[in-house]
């Protein structure tokens, strides 16, 4: 894939130059971000209002913004005041519109031992939702230890993020509870009385409130304030088209630039393509040997799905090359409509980078219960794309999430069939069977130690790699099936 890598360099300045901010589909109807301070919504009566003292500066909300809530002693133990509160949280209030939550900490290390639920209210009606648990099990969605991501010190622990819809209130309590084990051992163990009864939580809690912005304003949209002056006008201006042709270059041997799809192709169209964009990757017995590769699926680029180039962080981190595919669930739960992906995709990027520190969003690739298959971080989606989904074996493999809670849901018949597509062109990419097993060496996990060679299922769930639920029991049993589809698709 050597030439693959290097064929879209050197159209990016070109590009930089022609491809406008915003697609031509949505040229006409792009409009300027609103003044932060014209959408914070009236208040319903007899809710407190958010103080400015309570989060952020406000960004304007067309374009994206985060609202972070730092939490507040909900109880205390009267016998030990100043011990640390075991439960925190923020009484009912107003707030701006956001539509996705999560509750973020100081230390990436550290685990939240406990529970965190929360109540929101639905903009427009005012009525408010029954109490929800956000997953508190995140820490495993990450990049690798010692890698300059992890390392990058703003990187910080969270919860996964859930999606609630359009809401504007919102009522949190985080409260800390014993390991089943550590309660089992606690009560057979002399000298527990010097234990504390629960786990601490850990410090800096805050909650993190993401409005995804509008669908067209979204796009080619710096985060942050702009400074005065036309040359700083027209600096950010070229940052800003530079960093979308430079998401939009990569795929260029794929699409056209600015392209907000990437448009599937035939078994004999992607034959074709496989040889082209491998001139310098195959041998001779290998461009002669009929490729296993399934036929490209099409793909909604992240110019499609309204990303905020202007967030992630420049330039592309690549590894050596696709060996695996790890399935994930997003744990973001399953009340959202298919035509609101792009808004929740926009809000778990943001989440990702603005919230947890991370350098772009964790996944390679998104699905969603429609079957409709969405770029994750950029690079190139058939690039060897290095991403931060499972601890400990980024490298040589992608991420896969795909968008919901499956623990006790059966996910949907067109997902794992675009699990299938996508995994039998992208593993079919770098000649690998979906139904073969494969050698990945552990970055350091729960599961595997630093340095242990693991066999692995080519398609394995994220659970494979790390003790986690990911991706959830009803989807890790839908796996068997998705290899075997992604292999008919090669031609196998």
């Amino acid at each position: 894939m050597r030439g693959f890598l290097a064929s879209s360099i050197g159209v990016t300045c070109a590009a930089a130059l022609a491809l406008p901010l915003t697609p031509p589909a949505l040229a006409a109807t792009a409009r300027p971000a609103p003044a932060a301070d014209a959408v914070r919504p009236a208040s319903h009566a007899g809710t407190p209002a958010t103080t400015p003292s309570d989060r952020r500066a406000a960004e304007p909300s067309a374009a994206g913004s985060t609202q972070s809530l730092p939490l507040e002693p909900l109880t205390r133990d009267r016998a030990t005041p100043s011990a640390p509160a075991t439960e925190q949280g923020l009484p009912r209030r107003a707030v701006r519109h956001f539509s996705l939550v999560g509750v973020v900490w100081d230390d990436p290390n550290a685990e939240l031992h406990g529970r965190v639920q929360v109540r929101t209210r639905t903009a427009g009606t005012g009525t408010w939702s029954g109490w929800q648990d956000v997953e508190t099990h995140n820490a495993d969605h990450a990049a690798d230890p010692d890698t300059p991501e992890r390392a990058s010190g703003r990187v910080r622990g969270a919860t996964a993020p859930l999606w609630v819809g359009d809401s504007d209130g919102v009522e949190l309590r985080v409260r800390s509870e014993s390991d089943d084990s550590a309660a089992d051992s606690a009560g057979h163990t002399s000298g527990t009385r010097n234990l504390p009864a629960v786990p601490p939580l850990p410090s800096g809690l805050r909650l993190e409130l993401v409005d995804p912005g509008e669908d067209d304003a979204a796009l080619g949209t710096e985060e942050g304030p702009r400074a005065a002056g036309a040359l700083n006008a027209e600096t950010s201006a070229l940052t800003e088209t530079s960093a979308v042709a430079e998401a939009s270059a990569v795929n260029a041997d794929l699409a056209p630039l600015g392209a907000t799809e990437i448009a599937a192709l035939n078994r004999a169209e992607t034959e074709q393509e496989y040889l082209a964009v491998n001139p310098g990757g195959l041998t001779e017995q290998q461009r002669q040997a009929k490729p296993y590769v399934g036929p490209r699926p099409g793909i909604v680029t992240r110019r499609g799905w309204g990303a905020n180039e202007g967030l992630r962080e420049s330039g592309f981190r690549y590894t050596k090359k696709v060996k695996a595919a790890f399935v994930h669930h997003t744990a973001s739960g399953n009340n959202y409509r298919c035509s609101q992906v792009p808004s929740l995709i926009r809000s778990i990027y943001r989440y990702h980078v603005k919230s947890m520190g991370w350098r772009d969003i964790g996944y390679n690739f998104l699905i969603d219960k429609c079957g409709k298959i969405y770029e994750g971080r950029a690079g190139g989606v058939a690039k060897p794309v290095l991403g931060a989904h499972t601890l400990g074996f980024n490298s040589n493999s992608m991420g896969i999430a795909v968008l919901g809670s499956y623990g006790a849901t059966k996910p949907s018949k067109s997902a794992v069939k675009a699990v299938a597509r996508l995994t039998a062109w992208k593993l079919g990419l770098y000649r690998v069977n979906p139904k073969g097993k494969t050698y990945l060496k552990s970055a350091g996990s729960n599961l595997h130690r630093k340095g242990k060679k693991v066999r692995l299922n080519v398609i394995s769930g994220h659970r494979d790699g790390f003790k986690t639920e990911c991706p959830g029991r009803k989807l890790y049993g839908k796996l068997g099936s998705a290899r075997s589809k992604a292999a008919h698709y090669q031609g196998r």
